[in-house]
């Protein structure tokens, strides 16, 4: 992001817009936004991130703001033109070469093959040029993406208005390709060969082909111009031939071609992605040229001519509609000839087998066909088209007029505002002060050191490792698919590595253990079965790849796939008593007293990927006697002391895990980092030399497990008035083939449940041992799910009921009573329940009656775009845990903190550092002010500061900080009297004359301890509530999050700053699973997603535009570490209600299609699936949306 935002100043620099105000640049924020837009760092809510970024720009509004290369050093051969290139390829018989400009094609298709050669495309003149006259611009093959768009821009400046519109079009659509630093180094070229050759999914492909571009292409002497129609259908150029350039053609030169008087020409360009701004593979992409004319005898629009093109939509490569454009041309367009040209792009935009969605993608071409020709059916001849803009979506003049007068709010592009609101707290300072998170500048910097930083040391070996494909089968054994050892591969390590007195072990935890290899028979798709060494990570990476398993099925069972399948096979595991949740109330007798019942109504939850920013990573280096260090990015680095131990057979003190910070964690680095890092110290162990691993995305994906999906069906009881009586849940939950964390799973599940007062509260909680990879804890594991059930409930009440889903919230709340009756302890005293005034202060705030009205006003008069509002709360019930701590005062008066937690990112060792210097001052030194100058918080060291435990639960933050302050008051009572007789000396006493004298007399100095919160203070509620708003397209199914507003009570909070982003970063995350992130397997169970090309998280452009955040001060707490609450987990629910105001909109775009006559009265009663991605909502607002309406239309003339 650093890189990305430098690159944009530079550029801005460059240009001749007046010199900004000094401390400022040329950068403007629309430019500071799109700079970082295609970066990813969901943890942090983008936010803070784009408000930096924004802080440089000369338009800023300051009160709105709260070199890899993959070439070697060698010999440099350089060639003299294209021809001087072919001859080079003739002389090189044998020699592997790839021609690149920037290579960045590798990032989609992954080099398996080894080059000799790479051959520098960028320095040849025929390929590097940008050329253009009176008939349009060549583009040479070399020129980057930036550059062309750049080129385009410069064409867009000529005096035609028509030729401005012709070029911005494409160069708006090709800067939402990937993102700007790809843009920067890949070439125009590089894309369509990679279209033509490899079936890439390209834009520019698209947009060339309905401009009608040419290409010149070289094959030893011979040249070759063809339009680029016919270079796509050919087959993929060989080694031999090369992309010289590129032919646009001006809007001039192709009005001559259809010299008609009184015409018009006409283009557009279209994209349906998950991401508005790019880096996100499109569902469909098209472009479209008209050129038409009027009659004003008839008063109608004639379509002379068309070029029509579709791609990306799951077929070769992008295509010319050319039966469409044959009927459209000389046909006068109407409502009547739409429709029939809608049922020729049904029959040409025909996905391949195979493809995702594909009734959606059809979808989309009929909406973009609709989309630019809609309005052209109904102009007529006086001042024809002027303002043209695609379809209107408003129904009629009269209504655009009503829509006009609405006071409605303009909403921004990009993120541009926020507001965050907070009370600081002065009572213990710096406690409460929102200083600056503590290693922040060495993280942006880069400077901060991972595992994956660490030199590696000499003699070191990479590991990968080999998994299986195969749910349930027999290892026959595992070979590579070539002659001898894929280069840099030394040896294979698997369960028969293990050392006599060690075990097939992976990880541990209270629950049971996890093996670390497959053996004879495979238990999961993506178990490891053996693991690569090489002598660089890429070679390891390679071989992995190239291994091949012999697998077995014969007599084998089935493997158990689903849910159903284990209830059916009584596949399950058993939930201990001690931590069963327990029912509230009699089930019998609350559904007895409902006036209405919804009964066996399901809902579905799939799985979310961590996709944190570091992956899986460890080193193993072997020490003397027998013994391991083990760097780890893990958040509990004494399991995997354990865990290590065990597999090698040797005592735990044999063993030292050392983790310094890790790079995001969200659970994924509790349980599946200590297979990794065990893996490493098993080679390492053998082969008595250091081993380390850098996962891959793609095979952390594999092993990663991620959150538990869950099928359930509940029954539901209710009055006529909304308030639920009783509710049963059937609970299935897929817990993988192992027990990891699942036993928490039930109780989690119904403690975020019980947000609500359900009267009486029955479940049955099944978890299922599946054939899949066990899933771990993810951020709320459980307490997400549960508190999306709740809301699906109180949703679908409301439809049955035809009445608002706020008001069933709403009487549904809990009294301090009933609270006390499903809570028990964790409710604290009745003025600990702030739930309602949150509930109360938010409708306020976020102005949520007014907007909703407004809502309803914006619907009415919109037929193509939809809003809807919801607001939900929260109720999160955590649990602290024992922490330990040391604090230890060096000579010069430093101070050295260790503490059981692990800096994840998440502020730890901020609040940690506060804490100790707040403690430490009551000792009142002269010149004491900056004590957190003085601190410094150190690694993890699993030999020096034992039972850390677990960083997890949202709690580990204040537990630290709690160990830290235990220390630091038996630190002052040592050093008090000491003080107190140096005062009866002189008048004055510095913090390092202090501790000099302590050296000299011998007090101790360090000190530990072991905090354990007592039974009144160990658990509590969160409470906390959000307000979000979207608009729902109903072409695409794109949902646009307008606004959100979340009050969150974090007590006195230890660090504003930091909770805000906590709170923030959570509420994204939490949009990532609702609306974004789909973590799909094969029919084995594997998972299939590749890495960020199919696995969208949030980014910039897909958060809420306006993202307003308020900490609730609740007062003191004295059964709270100086009354702070947590902040880590408990706003991710929030995001809910993003999902809820989706289904709003669908709602509004069902009730409109009922009033068409194209849906039956049981149109409110409908599930909007989890994640609630661009063909969920598309499907249920109508894949036939647009056909319906013509029909409509058509019918009515």
């Amino acid at each position: 992001m650093c890189m990305s935002l430098f690159g944009a100043l530079v550029n801005a620099e460059k240009t001749d817009r007046p010199e900004p105000s000094p401390g400022y640049s040329k950068l403007t924020v629309l430019e500071a936004e799109k700079a970082i837009a295609g970066n990813l760092c969901r943890c942090t809510g983008y936010r803070p991130i784009a408000d930096a970024c924004k802080s440089f720009a000369s338009d800023v509004d300051m009160e709105d703001l709260g070199f890899n290369s993959f070439w070697k050093k060698g010999e440099r051969h350089e060639f003299s033109g294209a021809s001087g290139l072919i001859k080079s390829y003739d002389a090189n018989n044998g020699v592997r070469m790839k021609l690149v400009v920037g290579n960045t094609g590798m990032g989609y298709y992954k080099e398996v093959e080894h080059y000799d050669r790479y051959i520098d495309l960028r320095y040849i003149p025929e390929l590097s040029m940008i050329r253009g006259d009176h008939t349009g611009i060549e583009i040479g093959a070399s020129v980057t993406i930036s550059k062309a768009i750049e080129a385009l821009r410069e064409e867009s400046k000529g005096d035609l208005s028509l030729q401005v519109s012709w070029c911005s079009k494409k160069l708006h659509h090709m800067e939402k390709i990937a993102a700007k630093f790809i843009r920067n180094i890949g070439s125009i070229g590089g894309n369509l060969v990679m279209a033509q050759g490899k079936h890439f999914p390209s834009d520019i492909a698209t947009i060339l082909l309905a401009a009608g571009s040419f290409v010149h292409i070289i094959n030893g002497v011979i040249h070759e111009k063809l339009t680029l129609e016919e270079f796509l259908e050919r087959p993929p150029l060989d080694s031999k031939s090369v992309l010289i350039s590129v032919r646009i053609p001006n809007c001039g030169s192709i009005k001559d071609v259809y010299p008609e008087g009184d015409s018009k020409l006409f283009f557009e360009t279209y994209r349906a992605a998950p991401r508005p701004l790019g880096n996100a593979l499109p569902y469909l992409n098209a472009a479209f040229l008209a050129e038409v004319s009027c009659s004003k005898s008839s008063n109608g629009i004639m379509m002379n001519s068309c070029q029509l093109a579709f791609g990306a939509f799951g077929t070769k490569h992008a295509i010319r509609a050319r039966k469409v454009e044959e009927f459209l041309t000389g046909n006068w367009l109407t409502n009547a000839v739409l429709c029939e040209a809608i049922k020729l792009v049904k029959a040409t935009v025909v996905p391949d087998d195979g493809t995702s969605d594909p009734a959606y993608r059809s979808s989309l071409a009929v909406g973009f066909l609709f989309d630019f020709l809609g309005q052209l059916v109904d102009s007529s001849s006086n001042g024809w088209l002027k303002g043209y803009s695609g379809i209107s979506l408003l129904e009629d003049v009269t209504s655009k007029e009503k829509y006009d007068n609405l006071d409605h709010v303009k909403y921004p592009t990009l993120l541009s505002s926020s507001k965050q609101v907070i009370e600081l707290n002065k009572e213990y300072h710096p406690i409460g002060e929102p200083i600056t998170k503590s290693g922040s500048a060495l993280q942006a910097s880069g400077e901060a050191v991972y595992v994956d930083d660490i030199p590696s040391p000499g003699n070191c070996l990479y590991g990968s490792f080999i998994y299986s494909t195969k749910p349930f089968a027999r290892i026959k054994g595992i070979g590579f698919n070539s002659k001898s050892l894929p280069d840099g591969v030394t040896a294979l390590v698997s369960f028969k590595d293990i050392p006599k007195g060690g075990q097939n072990i992976g990880l541990l935890l209270s629950f049971g253990p996890e093996r670390l290899f497959a053996e004879e028979l495979t238990q999961y798709a993506g178990e490891p079965i053996a693991f690569v060494l090489a002598d660089s990570q890429k070679h390891a990476d390679v071989g992995a790849k190239l291994a091949v398993v012999d697998y077995d099925l014969e007599n084998l069972e089935s493997p158990i796939l689903t849910v159903e399948e284990a209830v059916e096979r009584s596949s399950l595991f058993e939930i201990p008593p001690v931590i069963c949740p327990k029912q509230v109330g009699d089930f019998s007798k609350g559904i007895a007293e409902a006036d209405h019942k919804i009964l066996s109504a399901k809902i579905k939850l799939g799985s979310q990927y961590y996709f944190y920013m570091e992956n899986q990573t460890a080193l193993a280096v072997p020490d003397e006697d027998n013994c391991m260090v083990v760097y780890s990015s893990i958040q509990c680095p004494e399991y995997a002391q354990v865990a290590i131990a065990k597999c090698l057979g040797v005592p735990e003190h044999n063993v030292r895990v050392l983790t310094r910070r890790v790079g995001g964690g969200f659970g994924g680095k509790v349980t599946k980092s200590m297979p990794v890092a065990t893996a490493c110290a098993l080679a390492a162990h053998k082969y008595q030399c250091p081993v380390r691993i850098y996962m891959n995305r793609k095979t952390d994906m594999i092993m990663a497990g991620g959150r538990h999906p869950m099928k359930i069906t509940y029954s539901v009881g209710f009055k006529s008035n909304g308030k639920i009586t009783a509710l049963y849940l059937d609970i299935l939950i897929d817990a993988g083939i192992s027990l990891d964390i699942s036993p928490m799973m039930p109780k989690a599940v119904v403690g975020a449940l019980k947000k609500y007062n359900w009267g009486a509260l029955s479940f049955d909680i099944k978890l299922c041992k599946t054939n899949l990879s066990s899933k771990s804890a993810m951020r709320g594991p459980g307490d997400l799910q549960g508190s999306y059930i709740a809301e699906a409930i109180i949703e679908q009440v409301a439809s049955f009921l035809s009445v608002d889903a706020d008001s069933v919230r709403a009487i549904n709340f809990h009294t301090y009573d009933s609270l006390k009756l499903f809570y028990d302890v964790s409710a604290g005293d009745p003025l600990e329940y702030t739930l309602t005034s949150i509930w109360d202060k938010l409708a306020t705030s976020a102005c949520f009656n007014q907007r909703t009205q407004m809502i309803k006003e914006f619907n009415r008069y919109n037929i193509w775009k939809k809003r809807g509002i919801s607001r939900i709360p929260c109720v999160y019930d955590v649990s602290m845990r024992p922490t330990p701590g040391k604090v230890s005062i060096l000579h010069d008066g430093s101070i050295v903190v260790e503490v059981g937690g692990i800096e994840l990112g998440q502020g730890l060792w901020t609040k940690v550092k506060q804490m100790a210097a707040f403690a430490l001052s009551s000792i009142k030194c002269d010149g004491d002010a900056d004590f957190l100058d003085k601190i410094r918080v150190i690694q993890a060291d699993t030999l020096s500061l034992i039972q850390g435990g677990i960083t997890a639960g949202s709690t580990t933050s204040e537990s630290s900080c709690e160990a830290v302050r235990l220390c630091c008051e038996v630190l002052v009572e040592r050093l008090m009297p000491l003080k107190e007789r140096l005062q009866m000396q002189t008048d004055s006493i510095r913090w390092e004359m202090l501790i000099q004298k302590a050296y000299l007399e011998a007090v101790n100095l360090s000190v530990n301890s072991f905090f354990i919160p007592d039974f009144a203070s160990k658990q509590y509620l969160n409470y906390g509530a959000a307000v979000s708003e979207v608009e729902v397209d109903l072409l695409t199914g794109q949902t646009t999050i307008l606004r959100s507003d979340i009050l969150y009570d974090c007590g006195q909070s230890l660090n504003p700053a930091v909770d805000l982003g906590q709170i923030e970063g959570a509420f994204v995350q939490g949009i990532g699973f609702f609306m974004l992130e789909e973590y799909t397997t094969n029919s084995d169970g594997l998972v299939d997603t590749e890495g960020t090309w199919t696995y969208k998280i949030p980014t910039i452009d897909t958060i809420p535009k306006q993202l307003n955040v308020a900490l609730l001060h609740s007062g003191r707490n004295p059964k709270r570490v100086l009354s702070s609450k947590a902040s880590g987990e408990p706003p991710l629910l929030l995001a809910a209600s993003v999902h809820c105001a989706t289904k709003a909109a669908i709602s509004e775009a069902r009730k409109q299609l009922h009033s068409w006559g194209c849906l039956d009265g049981s149109h409110l009663t409908f599930q909007v699936g989890v994640p609630a991605t661009m063909p969920i909502v598309k499907e249920l607002c109508g894949l036939d949306v647009v056909e319906r309406y013509l029909q409509c239309k058509v019918g009515r003339n």
